[in-house]
């Protein structure tokens, strides 16, 4: 856990928007020296300025996080510029949906690539220079925070690519975690668990790589942007109010982090399937209307 964050170095990847943004903020409120991480050059330039407005030392990167030759390079410029970091934030994520076997091997790739090996690339990077720090200075505390979501302990339909990465991306981060205390008391993770929120993820098409080409899309995957369009902007918490809850989870050595606790009910649900042996459950069970109309739609197309 950090309890002090002053002079201390975060970085965070996804930091043009989003959560990212929202603790970067808060980092550089609290005296921290700012790593931001992301691929849109221009959200990335006004990032870049704010946060230096607010008076903290910035390094900002333009950087495909799927990339892992290049987040090496990125984790050797922090250790050269500011030091082993105290807190990494491996945030940036990309979202798709659509029937799973309409998904192509592009969409399989570039979702992986970003929600996926991001974050392995981020643990990978920046785990051993902490571990490393650790070692050296008994004062020294560090944490990371993976960005998962509520479809990574969930599996609503027509959604299944994004499920895939957000269920690996909890199972690598429990992984760490207890990896981490096999080896030190000074480092810790944490990983975040949002509900619809509005980040900005839902038109995330807009920073897909030429080398992974959309195709035209599916009906399914028309009826799946609709519904996360109207879902995320119609949610009550904000990216704000969430990145207070990442670092009050840091300060308090808190594994998992909601946006939104009342959706457990869920989770409890499926869990409970799985320990009787049990089909999983109906998803829309609390909210019928949404399952029918979704099955309607689904039905009613080509």
């Amino acid at each position: 856990m950090i309890t002090d964050f002053k002079g201390k170095t975060a970085v965070l990847t996804g930091a043009g928007s989003g959560f990212g943004l929202e603790c970067a903020r808060i980092a550089a409120q609290r005296g921290m020296n700012v790593v931001l991480v992301d691929i849109q050059p221009d959200a990335l330039a006004a990032a870049e300025k704010e946060i230096q407005a607010l008076g903290a030392r910035t390094l900002a990167r333009r950087i495909d996080v799927s990339q892992p030759a290049v987040m090496d390079l990125l984790a050797q410029h922090v250790k050269e510029e500011f030091g082993a970091p105290h807190f990494v934030f491996n945030n940036a994520g990309v979202g798709a949906g659509g029937l799973i076997w309409e998904n192509s091997v592009k969409d399989w790739e570039w979702v992986l690539g970003v929600n996926l090996w991001g974050v392995i690339n981020g643990v990978r990077g920046f785990t051993p220079m902490m571990l490393e720090e650790a070692r050296r200075n008994p004062a020294y505390q560090g944490h990371i925070v993976n960005t998962a979501s509520m479809a990574g302990l969930l599996t609503p339909p027509n959604m299944g690519i994004y499920n895939v990465s957000k269920h690996a991306v909890v199972a690598l981060t429990e992984t760490l975690y207890q990896d981490l205390r096999l080896v030190t008391d000074q480092i810790s993770a944490s990983v975040l668990c949002p509900y619809f929120v509005a980040t900005g993820i839902s038109h995330s098409e807009r920073n897909r790589p030429d080398a992974q080409p959309a195709g035209e899309m599916t009906a399914s995957q028309r009826i799946s942007q609709a519904q996360t369009d109207k879902a995320v902007t119609s949610g009550k918490v904000s990216a704000a109010e969430v990145a207070h809850k990442v670092f009050e989870a840091i300060e308090h050595d808190q594994f998992y982090i909601y946006s939104h606790p009342k959706a457990l009910g869920n989770v409890k649900s499926r869990t409970d399937a799985i320990l009787a042996t049990q089909n999983p459950p109906d998803p829309f069970a609390e909210r019928p209307e949404i399952g029918e109309g979704l099955r309607a739609a689904l039905r009613g197309q080509p």
